[in-house]
């Protein structure tokens, strides 16, 4: 991965990785379907206006839309507001780095390297390792059909990542490039009817249209930052990587984002850390490391041949 491209991904997982804690405090004074719909307003305006349409097909557009908007986060939100702890729900939500590559293989003919095979593993049992050091915390108490949505939730992300890269490579295979930002923007226009009419099969609209006219500052902070950091930022970035490099190299990034998680947790929701979430995020970073580093360019950058150093 390029240097100005690795920057982006350490920043995008810091993004998603204090996502996990907005959202908590965004549940704290809104519904869940009310604000993915929120969400999804405040991403679409007024950035519309700005962004011109995507150069592709709008069932591509209308695709990515229900996946992320309607699948992913509808499931993920309202499995947090039923039970779900932040923390864990920021685990399980990494199974789409084991779905995205099996997809891509299925749907895009890409191979997986041995390398990514290797680092998916090991971030893997960093995840493991953090997800028992989570089980002293009441994980045996969570409902049923909180854990369910969680699980289902990175199905949905994971048939999004295809849905974009068949867009991207459709139009470069018309010698076009298609803007992975217009596309998170447009994308934007889908969720928030089906997610009002779920939320008020949730809530009574004088209820929702009640929390609207009373958001607090904190609401209204927390969906600025679902809006513009997690969504215009975070998607926009990811959709860029993905049209970029291979699934198999992209997919396991995400994994990084519960140690960012766990520690803004530390930080704003005063929760600690045990030695075993420290060890799992450490491992966590090695399997990404081991994913992306190119070992071949390092060794050559090491170990110069003869008639290298001679000629410099």
């Amino acid at each position: 991965m390029k240097k100005n491209d690795a920057v982006l991904a350490v920043l995008l997982v810091i993004v998603w990785g204090f996502n996990f804690t907005v959202i908590k405090i965004g549940l704290g004074g809104v519904p869940s379907m009310l604000l993915v719909a929120l969400r999804y307003v405040f991403t679409v305006f007024p950035a519309i206006f700005f962004v011109k349409k995507p150069d592709t097909e709008w069932k591509y557009i209308i695709l990515y839309g229900l996946f992320v908007g309607v699948g992913q986060f509808a499931c993920l939100f309202y499995a947090i507001e039923i039970g779900m702890p932040t923390g864990i729900s920021s685990i399980v939500l990494q199974i789409q780095a084991f779905i995205s590559p099996v997809l891509a293989m299925l749907f895009l003919n890409e191979k997986m390297k041995a390398k990514q095979v290797a680092g998916i593993f090991v971030a893997t049992a960093g995840l493991a390792l953090i997800a028992w050091a989570n089980t002293g915390s009441g994980v045996t108490s969570i409902p049923l059909a909180a854990i369910f949505l969680n699980i289902l939730a990175p199905f949905f992300w994971a048939a999004s990542n295809i849905v974009a890269r068949i867009a991207s490579d459709k139009s470069a295979a018309q010698g076009k490039k298609l803007n992975m930002f217009s596309m998170v923007v447009w994308s934007g226009l889908i969720p928030p009817i089906p997610m009002l009419i779920i939320a008020m099969l949730l809530n009574s609209p004088h209820e929702l249209l009640n929390i609207v006219l009373n958001l607090s500052s904190t609401s209204i902070f927390a969906i600025i930052y679902l809006a513009c950091g997690a969504t215009l930022f975070g998607y926009g970035i990811w959709n860029v990587l993905l049209g970029k490099y291979p699934m198999g190299k992209v997919a396991p990034l995400p994994l990084m984002v519960p140690a960012v998680s766990l520690l803004s947790s530390m930080l704003v929701l005063k929760e600690q850390l045990s030695a075993m979430q420290w060890i799992g995020v450490a491992v966590i970073f090695a399997g990404v490391l081991i994913t992306n580093l190119n070992l071949n360019e390092i060794f050559k950058r090491t170990v110069k041949t003869p008639t290298e150093e001679t000629s410099q």
